[in-house]
């Protein structure tokens, strides 16, 4: 009987010893109170979401008078109805137009330009030159890339006007940093989006259909150019979204609050470009 019951023992202490074992390497048993389970190895990590490219915001003496311009000249679409006249579409994408009696040209800015796409560029082009509109570089052809040209609006905001059937309408927002791949990697880390190469051959992020370029050169900050601020926006509520990235590094220059029927706040990216976050 003495046996029987030392041989119960080791066989208790040993079924004892291997569940104790079992919960130091199964993810959440057995662990010390208070300490996190962490997640099995080869688990991917959290997906950024993905931000909506939502506008670009441009300064002129005018709002209306820009409205009609950027309607007559480029394509450009009455605004989304219920919200203010001093705006016009671009497919998917808002114009927003802010009044500046003295805006600086967006060239070698942090937002340097943006492009539109059209199906015959050349008769694009022969109507431009033929209303007096800027023209800042003829007819090029890009191999591998597409046919453009370069003009400016009255107020100076550079325009690459471009052939690529693949995008038409709003093609992409071209910035300028000191380093690009460091610029389009913290688009990626912060907004998401898809790393790609436009045509197999540019480095971009893409925002549904819109392309966000990066060049190397030296950048002043956006604000107070005639291409004063780009905006994304989240499907997040905006004050969740904030925490997020304050905990990844962004700087908020203006905290999210109620305008009109949206959220908003202003956040720098690099090379000071000043981007709008908001929540419609």
């Amino acid at each position: 009987m003495v046996q029987s019951v030392r041989k119960t023992g080791s066989m208790t202490l040993v079924l004892v010893a291997a569940l104790l074992l079992a919960g130091q390497t199964q993810p959440g048993m057995g662990r010390t109170p208070g300490r996190r389970a962490q997640p099995p190895a080869g688990t991917p990590p959290a997906v950024t979401e993905t931000l909506t490219y939502d506008h670009v915001h441009l300064g002129v003496p005018d709002p209306a008078k820009a409205v009609e311009w950027y309607a007559k000249y480029l394509g450009g679409q009455p605004g989304p109805a219920g919200e203010p006249n001093e705006r016009l579409l671009f497919g998917k994408v808002r114009f927003i137009l802010l009044k500046n009696d003295k805006p600086l040209p967006s060239a070698g800015s942090a937002v340097d330009h943006i492009g539109l796409s059209f199906a015959d560029l050349a008769a694009k082009m022969k109507e431009l030159e033929t209303a007096g509109i800027k023209i800042m570089m003829p007819i090029q052809e890009e191999p591998g890339l597409f046919r453009h040209a370069f003009i400016e609006d009255p107020w100076g905001t550079k325009i690459e006007v471009l052939q690529d059937p693949e995008t038409l309408g709003f093609h992409h927002v071209h910035l300028r940093a000191p380093d690009p791949e460091a610029a389009l990697k913290w688009y990626l880390d912060m907004f998401g989006g898809e790393r790609r190469k436009l045509k197999g051959r540019v480095d971009a992020v893409r925002y549904g259909e819109v392309w966000v370029l990066a060049e190397k050169g030296d950048a002043t900050p956006s604000e107070g150019h005639a291409i004063d601020h780009i905006g994304w926006r989240t499907t997040m509520d905006l004050g969740a979204k904030a925490a997020e990235l304050k905990a990844k590094g962004v700087k908020f220059t203006t905290e999210p609050r109620p305008v009109r029927d949206i959220h908003m706040s202003y956040v720098e990216g690099p090379a000071a470009v000043k981007i709008e976050l908001l929540q419609r």
